[in-house]
């Protein structure tokens, strides 16, 4: 079954592929092309390249999702988007402070503030350097841009796997505003965003976002009676742009956000004691019940300011300024027994984190329609974190707690650029360079009420350190267009990501010793396609990447207790074939879709001292990467003679088998499952307002996104996890 799903994906790749060949050759595009009647697909720019181009034309791989789209499917923030990207995976997790975002199956597990993400989260040019901070509600949202590979010529900070550029809506020319007002079963959810913008002056436009949402749950803890697993949750977001002038422009941003969630661990594999402490909840893996005498939440705030400037200098030069602040708060609250068993036994957690990051990103970007276009760079980066943990330990009635008081400082210096040489109308070589300088500084202080180590707690103690390294990455490669409607490119990229101390809670002697950077080579050919009058795109890229000292978690343990620890892992590869196509069928149907085969694979175990699981691992997968993974998607709009129009939309996500666990433990496998969602709307546009019915998981497939093992098997219940509705309501004044 499996190869004939292998040799149907291949066939359809050549087929898509091969259609704008074949209409270069004959100039036949159907009996209708060229006509004005004829229906096209909307074109996609993009600024992956720092320059606003057609997605059809820029030799990088990325997929672009629509944000009134992603609003209309109920998917909010960055967690909710992995469906709809096949080579996106991302690890959810009880605190939002350790999830994690995987490109290509590449991603860093980690709960330490000294180590840098794999996958970098952009919005409006200023990155966001904590993964947790990328967890927060999205509004306004004009398209992310999901750039797979490294990117590190272009980008201010450095992604050693890829980068969500996300881009915010301009401010209209002329006022307008609209409402938006959801609400959806299974669990009570209910959101409401407003939105207003306009131009204030001759000189100066604005507009401001808002957003409140409130979710109770969709699992109960039979301890109270409690519905959780849900959130609260508002936000705002301002932007003004002042032009003073027609050579310059300035754009201030900011937003604030905080919401709760209280997002719990429930139990789907017990060890023979949870079993029984957890009675009457019947683990398996459609439990959506826990048993706990601890409320696991986590408080979250976010907020931020950056001010961009435009300059246009002589020659059509231009120089962008971006300066940026934000701060992250956030607290947890973790029940990491799963039981409710105090006073006999449990291991409770409190964690803060507070933190601050400034930026300064100043780009030169050359003109267009030269031999040689350039984008030239500079990037500053600081960021602070303090962070305090307390874990209370309670064994046979006997409690112990531990607080440990850490730091950590990342400063990062970079200069960056990235040419295009024009050596002929169809024929063009890419050349880029970045030089990153690391600094990373921490302090770590545990004291604990025991003097040996007990379950979850290992005994007082204290160290501190500072590493600086520097490293070299870039991209060369040649694009070739093979006729006005195929391209095709092949590029080398060079990827790095800077050392990493692990600070943590459980921080010992054997983790002073900074990891070492990480490196990678990847290889990449695509080709971009456009068909039948701009009916039709399909975009193919095939990649092969290599990566060294990789950074990862694996096991150790603190008493009777299992935990992770921050290593350089050894050496990996991650290798495959990624297509993302869309056709206008007809003036009313829609047809789109992704498909990817990811091979990532561990070439090289480098087994630490003292491992707590098995480390005959070689050959086998990296966690959260299935090897297939696809998104098909149908829009058919049917317009009524009274102005309204009818819209059906359904779209349907697919992956295989995944291993959670980097050490292959056979209870972290989630097996593979599709979800399937459907919506109709009622519509009349020249008044400005939209209904909708919205269907989500209407097979009523439970699923894990992600699957923990430790005394018992838990997974994080996600919202469609069983089949609930919606009703939309829009209106634009």
């Amino acid at each position: 079954m499996k190869r004939v799903a292998s040799t149907l994906h291949q066939g359809a790749l050549l087929g898509l592929l091969c259609i704008p060949v074949a209409q270069a050759a004959t100039g036949d595009a159907g009996s209708d092309a060229g006509t004005q009647a004829s229906p096209t697909l909307k074109a996609v720019t993009v600024t992956a390249t720092r320059r606003e181009e057609s997605l059809q034309k820029v030799p990088v791989a990325v997929t672009v999702l629509d944000g009134e789209t992603l609003e209309r499917d109920n998917r909010n923030n960055v967690s909710s988007i992995v469906q709809e990207i096949p080579t996106l995976n991302y690890r959810p997790s009880a605190s939002n402070k350790d999830s994690s975002l995987f490109v290509r199956g590449i991603g860093t597990i980690s709960t330490s503030p000294g180590v840098e993400p794999s996958v970098a989260t952009v919005v409006d040019g200023v990155v966001y350097a904590r993964p947790g901070q990328s967890t927060l509600d999205l509004l306004d949202v004009d398209r992310i841009e999901v750039l797979r590979g490294p990117q590190g010529t272009l980008f201010g900070k450095n992604a050693s796997a890829g980068v969500l550029n996300i881009v915010t809506r301009d401010i209209p020319e002329q006022t307008h505003g609209y409402v938006d007002y959801a609400h959806y079963g299974g669990g009570d959810e209910n959101r409401l965003r407003f939105g207003i913008g306009g131009r204030l002056s001759d000189t100066l436009k604005g507009s401001l976002t808002t957003s409140v949402g409130r979710y109770d749950g969709n699992v109960e803890n039979v301890t109270n009676g409690h519905e959780v697993n849900g959130y609260e949750r508002k936000g705002v977001r301002g932007k003004l742009e002042f032009q003073p002038r027609d050579d310059l422009k300035l754009t201030l941003i900011g937003d604030y956000s905080d919401g709760e969630n209280d997002t719990p661990s429930v139990v789907v594999k017990p060890s023979a004691a949870v079993a029984a402490g957890i009675s009457p909840v019947v683990p398996g893996n459609s439990n959506r019940k826990i048993s706990s005498d601890y409320k696991t939440y986590v408080d979250d705030r976010n907020q931020g300011l950056s001010l961009q400037a435009d300059w246009s200098l002589a020659n059509d030069f231009t120089l962008t300024s971006i300066t940026a602040w934000r701060g992250w708060n956030n607290s947890q609250y973790q029940d990491n027994d799963n039981l409710a068993a105090l006073p006999v036994t449990a291991v409770h957690d409190k964690g803060t984190v507070d933190y601050d990051q400034l930026s300064q990103e100043v780009r030169l970007t050359s003109p267009k329609g030269q031999f040689v276009e350039y984008v030239l760079g500079t990037y500053l980066f600081h960021g602070k974190s303090d962070e305090t943990y307390r874990r209370l330990s309670v064994t046979n009635s006997v409690g112990n707690t531990g607080v440990a008081d850490y730091s950590a400082t990342n400063d990062s210096y970079a200069v960056f650029g990235e040419s295009t040489f024009n050596f002929r109308s169809d024929l063009r070589g890419i050349f880029g360079l970045r030089y990153t300088l690391d600094q990373i500084e921490y302090d770590h202080r545990r004291v604990s009420t025991s003097a040996v180590e007990v379950n979850s707690i290992r005994p007082s103690y204290a160290s501190s350190g500072s590493h600086t390294d520097s490293g070299i990455s870039g991209r060369v490669g040649l694009q070739y267009d093979l006729s006005d409607n195929l391209t095709s490119y092949i590029t080398y990229s060079r990827g790095y990501k800077g050392p990493a101390y692990n600070v943590y809670f459980n921080m010992q002697a054997t983790d002073v010793q900074p990891l070492d950077p990480e490196t990678s080579n990847t290889w990449e050919v695509g080709l971009k396609s456009s068909a039948w009058s701009n009916r039709l795109t399909a975009n193919l890229a095939l990649f092969h990447s290599k990566y060294e000292n990789y950074q990862a978690n694996f096991y150790d343990v603190v008493g009777t207790s299992v935990v992770t620890r921050l290593i350089n892992a050894g050496s990996v590869t991650s290798q495959g074939v990624e297509l993302d196509y869309a056709l206008q069928a007809t003036r009313q149907l829609k047809l789109s879709g992704s498909l990817a085969y990811t091979q990532a694979r561990i070439d090289q175990f480098a087994c630490p001292s003292g491992a707590a699981a098995s480390c005959d691992i070689n050959g086998k997968p990296l966690p959260f990467t299935p090897d297939w993974k696809s998104f098909v998607r149908a829009d058919y709009d049917i317009p009524l003679d009274n102005g309204l129009d009818v819209e059906l939309g359904t779209d349907y996500s697919w992956q295989s088998k995944v291993q959670y666990s980097l050490d292959q433990n056979p209870n972290s496998e989630e097996g593979a499952y599709g979800i399937w969602n459907a919506s109709v709307g009622l519509a009349d546009y020249s008044k400005g307002w939209r209904v909708a019915l919205v269907g989500k998981n209407l097979a009523d497939k439970a699923y894990a996104p992600v699957l923990s093992t430790g005394t018992s098997t838990t997974r994080i219940v996600p919202r469609d996890d069983r089949r609930y509705f919606g009703v939309q309501l829009h209106k634009d004044f």
